[in-house]
């Protein structure tokens, strides 16, 4: 995930403010907390070493796993070498950042949001839930479908040295590695105004790089779990998908919005039967997305995995093209990344 404002800095602030001002009232309130949240952030950080001498067992297992995995990031995966991840901030709540994503009563189009120059993308990030939770009702009153989720990590492009959190390493090590290669990914190719592409090819470079991060340090254990999650995370996209493309077909429909409210409930209800069947016939009754379904389901919950998810196979089928190379697959992205259409179904001639 990229949150915004992370190529600011404060020596910046009076200018951004002056700019904001021509902006209204809400641009400075929303850009000011986003300016003193990360700040506050970046201040708290701690060098990974300075932490490791006082630090608990547990605390020193997990971070001392985290530096190794950095490095493996570096050495295997060719992700940018800089200051990223050196650093530890224990944080107040479980998140660092909380996401809004909205999406209209009869629409799979996300609403955007612009932003000063990483252009614009398919989400709004708060440093306080309440403030997330607040925006999110005033979407409600406009007749938006609103999801309100906290992110464990986010990426600042590069422009700042990220910080480890403690929502990062309350994961399992493989997991941690997955997020740690997905926001690294971020410095190697990011392309504006393009949410979609961005965050399948982040998503795409951490599963891959955690599956060879797996094998490279013989945790079959670990590995064989990870596979199988997958396997899961692909049945439930197949939910996903079918109920995206019913959903498309009745939002394009002329029948009335009565009929659209009663047919998408049953859509909606068709995807959880079919979570059921898949609970009880192929995840051997384990509460796979059992927390998923727990809420209510509504079209900014599905846009939000589509933004994440949709590129992915595309991407994943590319680095394979590439020979699983990540550098070759980099620079192939790259090429992709600057042409209007951004197909990915090209060879890696590279």
């Amino acid at each position: 995930m990229v949150v915004f404002l992370k190529q600011i800095s404060l020596r910046f602030f009076s200018l951004l403010l002056s700019i904001f001002l021509l902006n209204g009232c809400t641009a400075v309130g929303y850009y000011t907390q986003s300016i003193v949240g990360h700040t506050s952030l970046m201040l708290s950080r701690k060098p990974i070493d300075d932490v490791l001498i006082t630090a608990d067992a547990p605390l020193k297992k997990k971070l001392s796993t985290a530096v190794k995995i950095r490095q493996f990031a570096i050495d295997q995966l060719a992700l940018p070498d800089n200051d990223s991840y050196t650093s530890y901030v224990k944080l107040k709540n479980n998140s660092p950042v909380w996401n809004v994503v909205a999406a209209e009563e009869f629409s799979l189009q996300a609403k955007q949001w612009c932003y000063l120059v990483i252009g614009c993308a398919n989400y709004r990030g708060y440093y306080k839930r309440e403030s997330a939770e607040e925006y999110a009702k005033e979407l409600r009153t406009e007749g938006y479908e609103v999801l309100v989720s906290g992110a464990a990590a986010y990426s600042t492009l590069g422009w700042f040295a990220d910080p480890l959190t403690s929502a990062m390493i309350a994961r399992n090590d493989v997991y941690l590695a997955e997020l740690m290669f997905h926001e690294l990914s971020h410095q190697k190719v990011y392309v504006k105004n393009d949410s979609r592409f961005n965050e399948a090819f982040a998503s795409a470079v951490g599963e891959q790089g955690a599956i060879v991060w797996l094998k490279a340090t013989q945790q079959q254990g670990l590995l064989d779990h990870y596979l199988e999650s997958l396997s899961v995370r692909d049945d439930f996209l197949t939910l996903v998908n079918q109920a995206k493309t019913e959903l498309s077909i009745l939002y394009a429909s002329d029948v009335s919005e009565e009929i659209k409210r009663h047919k998408k409930k049953l859509i909606f209800e068709k995807m959880k039967a079919g979570y059921l069947t898949f609970k009880k016939e192929k995840w051997s009754n384990k509460g796979w997305y059992s927390y998923w379904f727990s809420k209510p389901i509504n079209n900014a919950r599905l846009v939000s995995i589509a933004t994440y998810r949709d590129l992915v196979p595309d991407f994943v089928a590319l680095f394979e093209r590439c020979d699983s190379d990540f550098s070759r697959f980099y620079q192939k992205v790259e090429q992709v990344s600057t042409t209007p259409e951004r197909s990915l179904a090209v060879e890696c001639d590279v």
